[in-house]
């Protein structure tokens, strides 16, 4: 077997204990009288109780066996050499499509936001102007914080109404799914339009965030939709790939579709390739690899492409990402042996400092699913912390002194002068009153001396808990570009302050190059990414020579941060109360065995069971499970004294859909039944089965017979009763 699994997924009896995960509110059962404890309750907000250590009941786990039933064996035979050969092409055209549409979506995304934000900055950049030789600025204070306001309460509402899935970045959604546990309409249609509108409000809404995150989950829902060959959203079916209508090849399709986000993200199709390998996919092979890899360039080269056509330069293939660090030439950023120590000190202050993002953002977590959890209260919330963030930005600028000069060369997008000289901007305005992609961009290019250390200081300290207090809202946001944001000016600040401390030249001489490894650092603590971000921020620098400093650094600010909290998104995929399952086992669970954490009795089906008996078991909500085991008795007058053989395992969408085409032995016999039921029939119900209250069963056909053996999984995984749980 050429894949290597990574983790196990099952279909398992959700513990009813999980409830409280769902959100579901509990109240007490105490001696206060009803009456008098909503009395108590009255005038403060409703709290849901909430523990992620308990299981949510409304995850179930993704099939991702191949089914090796009578039905796909017979399918197998019948298909030629020929027929294996065009699968194989179709999968790679999949992979192309999903490489095309995530960089045409990336690329409209820029475009949008950059006009958009464009015209806003343009407009407040004239009201300040205005108002700074007559006074009255806090019109344009007004005027900022009400236009961010609008722009941000259009993205929340939208999500928060019409797609709650959109919220975030959708990595931990997304890295949910990969590893077998299926995320509610986390890859429909209507999330994915959500999602770009959404982010492109974020953004242009002066929030704390980036573009970047949201390309990974983006990208993911493209390639979902893409493998399957039609919308179920808008009810066309194009009738094509129809053999990859089932979880294991589109999880396969999913992979691909977040490495090409990440690619058409940063410009880095190995980068992609590395992040679905290191935080994504749980099943791996050489062939996907190549696959994978095809549609990462596919995505970065369509966004260059036709954001050369954007900036009237076809053919000039320089813009490869939605970020563009800008290239580190290797003859003006060069480091010594020395600071390498100096770089690792740096990674462990950058773990520090994710640490402390992590725990402060797991604390507004758990407060915002406590008591903000009405979708009106989300919007209001994202439209107060738009206000707040124009509010310190511009006070920060109002009141800043670091006046410098502008230069015939300046790369500032929008410099405001306010109170400087003539000839002079404002340098807390570049790093404020600019999205974020830009001012990470100064942070390592601009001269040195245009940043004092105040400035720095004072920004890094603001947005930090600006970005952390935006990361969670009710918007499709990234956490991607603040945090290198917020690593670029204190790393610049650490370039300041010992360029002030020794008379080293070549410290001096770049102050962009600590810069570069403070946002690696901060990133690094943050998400608790290696290998990958090692490789996307080589290639989006475009030098390699920083590729063993990067390296150390988010080694050192994983490792450290690690001591102390977990990464972001792990977190999040806990306090959602997912059942995830990481690399390895906690430690305690060499203690246990499978016979102590599976429940009893086993709910089976015989071999041939009555209708009458499936369609109760399936209408139970006691027994809401995805698969059941299917049994034979060893004997036939076994009156349940010996073990039932078992002979495979049938899933619940495999059991509603030989009810609704009411496959029965009865009607087999009488040749009632127009054609023999295929593997066709299931793909065309996947991926949104009935509920099994839709299936009418008469009560002359409960009394019929249904032979699941042609069916049903001959080779299900197995797990002997005292196997510890590492084994399993």
């Amino acid at each position: 077997m050429s894949n290597i699994t990574k983790k196990v997924s099952w279909s398992s009896r959700p513990d009813e204990s999980g409830a409280a995960g769902e959100g579901t509110p509990l109240l007490n059962g105490s001696e206060q009288p009803r009456h008098s404890r909503q009395d108590s309750l009255r005038g403060r907000p409703k709290e849901i109780p909430h523990n992620e250590k308990l299981l949510s009941l409304k995850y179930e786990s993704l099939d991702y066996d191949n089914i090796e039933n009578q039905l796909f064996l017979e399918e197998e035979r019948r298909m030629s050499h020929m027929g294996f050969r065009c699968l194989e092409i179709s999968r790679w055209v999949v992979c192309g499509l999903i490489g095309f549409l995530t960089g045409l979506i990336a690329c409209f995304i820029d475009i949008a936001v950059e006009q958009l934000a464009g015209i806003k900055y343009q407009v407040v950049k004239e009201n300040i102007e205005k108002f700074t030789e007559v006074g009255g600025l806090s019109i344009s204070l007004i005027l900022w914080a009400v236009l961010n306001s609008a722009i941000v309460m259009l993205g929340a509402i939208i999500v928060a109404f019409f797609e709650p899935i959109a919220a975030g970045s959708g990595i931990p959604q997304i890295k949910c799914y990969l590893n077998g546990v299926k995320i509610p309409r986390v890859v429909r249609l209507k999330t994915l339009v959500v999602k770009v509108c959404g982010v492109i409000c974020s953004v242009v809404g002066g929030l704390a965030v980036g573009k970047e995150g949201p390309m990974i989950h983006s990208g993911a829902v493209v390639a979902a939709g893409v493998s399957q060959g039609r919308s179920t959203s808008l009810k066309r079916d194009f009738k094509i790939f129809e053999y990859f209508r089932r979880d294991t090849e589109k999880r396969d399709f999913v992979s691909a579709g977040a490495a090409a986000g990440v690619s058409a993200a940063f410009g880095a199709p190995v980068g992609g390739v590395l992040f679905s390998l290191e935080e994504g996919a749980s099943f791996w092979n050489q062939m996907l690899t190549w696959r994978i890899f095809f549609a990462s360039m596919i995505s970065t080269f369509t966004l260059n492409f036709f954001l050369s056509i954007y900036h009237k330069n076809p053919g000039d293939l320089s813009n490869p990402g939605l970020i563009n660090f800008g290239r580190f030439e290797t003859d003006s950023v060069t480091y010594n042996l020395y600071e390498i120590p100096l770089f690792i000190a740096m990674g462990a202050i950058g773990g520090l400092l994710g640490a402390l993002f992590n725990v402060l953002n797991y604390w507004l977590t758990i407060f915002r699913i406590r008591y903000v959890h009405r979708p009106c209260l989300q919007v209001m919330e994202a439209m107060l912390v738009a206000a707040v963030t124009a509010t310190v930005s511009f006070t920060m600028i109002y009141f800043s002194n670091d006046c410098q000069p502008l230069g015939p060369e300046h790369t500032e997008e929008y410099p405001l002068q306010l109170f400087c000289a003539d000839g002079e901007y404002n340098s807390m305005a570049t790093a404020f009153f600019n999205t974020p992609e830009r001012s990470v961009r100064s942070l390592f290019h601009n001269q040195p001396g245009t940043y004092n250390p105040l400035t720095l200081g004072l920004f890094t300290l603001t947005y930090f808990f600006l970005a952390c207090w935006t990361y969670g809202l009710s918007v499709s946001a990234g956490v991607f570009i603040p945090s290198l944001l917020i690593g670029a000016a204190w790393g610049r600040l650490c370039g300041i302050l010992l360029a002030s401390l020794t008379s080293s030249s070549s410290i001096w001489a770049d102050p962009g190059k600590y810069a570069l490894i403070g946002a690696a650092a901060q990133l690094g603590g943050i998400v608790r990414m290696t290998l990958s971000l090692t490789v996307i921020m080589v290639e989006a620098t475009g030098n390699v020579t920083y590729g063993l400093p990067i390296m150390l650094v988010l080694m050192t600010a994983k490792i450290v941060g690690d001591y102390f909290q977990e990464g972001l998104y792990d977190i999040h995929i806990k306090l959602q109360s997912v059942p995830f399952l990481h690399w390895e086992a906690p430690a305690t669970s060499h203690w246990l065995t499978a016979r102590e954490v599976m429940s009893s009795p086993v709910t089976c089906l015989n071999r041939l069971e009555k209708v009458g008996t499936i369609v109760d078991i399936l209408s139970n909500t006691s027994t809401n499970h995805n698969g059941f085991p299917v049994v034979e008795l060893v004997t036939e007058n076994d009156e349940g004294g010996n073990p039932a053989k078992l002979c495979g395992l049938i899933l619940r969408s495999q059991l509603i859909v030989l009810l609704k085409h009411k496959v029965f032995v009865e009607l087999a016999r009488s040749r009632l039944t127009h054609r023999k039921l295929q593997l066709k029939d299931f793909r065309d119900a996947y991926p949104r089965f009935p509920p099994i209250q839709s299936i009418h069963v008469s009560q002359d056909e409960r009394e019929c017979m249904m032979d699941l053996r042609e069916f049903m999984n001959p080779t299900p995984y197995t797990v002997p009763q005292v196997e510890t749980l590492p084994g399993v």
